[in-house]
């Protein structure tokens, strides 16, 4: 299995995870259309140090997605802050917003644990500018 197919399935994986994620908070009483974003933001910048625009920023997307965009450590430890979310929540039976976010605190700190440990025994930074796609070329839009 060569590099690509690899992001592929770790992104398909997170992805599952991220699922699991969302439709407990659905189910524990989350506004969808304004609290997932919040609560997205907390988990990412509590296990990597940036909120997701400022993720974004740094990997100069714009519109672009930033996780199709993100390296193979960064979507292993956004699948790790999330399961680890997902599960205290169940864990603490966590209901509503502000429940979650303690929860989200939570799930990113172990994470950013992780993160820092693996930065201290590599020397090397998880979070970075670095894309796994390619940029994009500019298409012109018939109108």
């Amino acid at each position: 299995m060569g590099a690509s197919e690899k992001w592929i399935e770790q992104r398909m994986r997170g992805q599952e995870i991220r699922n699991k994620l969302t439709d407990y908070w659905k189910d524990s009483g989350v506004n969808k259309n304004k609290e997932y974003a919040k609560l997205t933001n907390i988990i990412h910048k509590e296990w990597s140090g940036l909120n997701v625009d400022e993720h974004k920023k740094l990997k100069k997307l714009g519109k672009h997605n930033l996780r199709d965009n993100m390296t193979e450590a960064e979507l292993l430890f956004t699948a790790l802050a999330e399961l680890s979310t997902t599960q205290i929540a169940k864990k603490d039976n966590s209901q509503g917003y502000g429940e979650n976010a303690i929860s989200a605190v939570k799930g990113g700190r172990i994470s950013k644990n992780a993160r820092e440990q693996l930065e201290q025994a590599t020397g090397e930074r998880v979070v970075s500018s670095d894309n796994f796609l390619p940029p994009q070329k500019e298409t012109k839009k018939i109108k």
